[in-house]
């Protein structure tokens, strides 16, 4: 799950960023709506978390771009500002949800995982494939019934794989959602990771789609 942080405050967004990383997500930081506008209309994300009040370009401004330039990521408007006519203003221009500060960050995880759960066209926290069970809503994964433990590159490829479980996901947009876009990633990289995975949860599960990319299917 990759999230675009734009948040101007450097210690408050270095404050989420460091939770949301624990909990397994990629993380990119805007600090300015001119950045913010242009990382969403070129890169890929699961969900933003967009303040009103920002440097150059307001919230509110980058998200109507957004949504002219046909992009339907999920946006959470996450602001100081509290009253009516903000929230108005947010959900007019686009917003999916709205969290005023100060706010709990567990609450923050929760309501981005549901975001995210539900673009990709999931109602119900709990999805399964075959014997594989995840709580999107916890991020928990079960596997015949017991905890299934995963290291934090192999949740993210897994969980992205769940969420568009039978349907083929490329290479490339793995890829991005594992990998925080500074980091160095080897060529062979998610071949590894898919490899680990495999032996975990049985080799059928997930099947190679050559020159397209991976898919989650249930076990035959």
């Amino acid at each position: 799950m990759r999230v675009l942080l734009v948040e101007d405050d450097e210690d408050l967004s270095g404050r989420i960023a460091a939770v949301l990383r624990s909990e397994n997500f990629v993380v990119d930081i805007a600090r300015n709506g001119e950045d913010a506008l242009h990382a969403g209309l070129t890169e890929l994300f699961d969900v933003a978390i967009l303040d009103l009040g920002l440097p150059k370009i307001d919230g509110v401004s980058v998200l109507k771009e957004w949504r002219d330039g046909s992009r339907n990521l999920p946006v959470l408007v996450l602001t100081a500002r509290d009253g009516w006519p903000d929230k108005v203003a947010s959900f007019k221009a686009g917003a999916d949800d709205f969290l005023a500060k100060p706010f709990k960050v567990e609450e923050l995880v929760l309501r981005l995982r549901a975001l995210v759960r539900r673009a990709a066209g999931h109602a119900a926290a709990r999805l399964t494939c075959g014997a594989l069970v995840f709580d999107a809503q916890l991020g928990t994964f079960e596997l015949d019934g017991l905890p299934l433990k995963l290291t934090a590159l192999e949740w993210r490829v897994l969980s992205c794989l769940m969420l568009r479980k039978e349907k083929i996901v490329d290479r490339r947009e793995l890829t991005e959602r594992v990998y925080d876009g500074d980091a160095e990633v080897d060529s062979n990289s998610i071949e590894v990771i898919i490899a680990r995975l495999r032996k975990k949860l049985g080799g059928d599960r997930i099947e190679t789609v050559r020159g397209r990319g991976y898919m989650l299917t249930s076990a035959s």
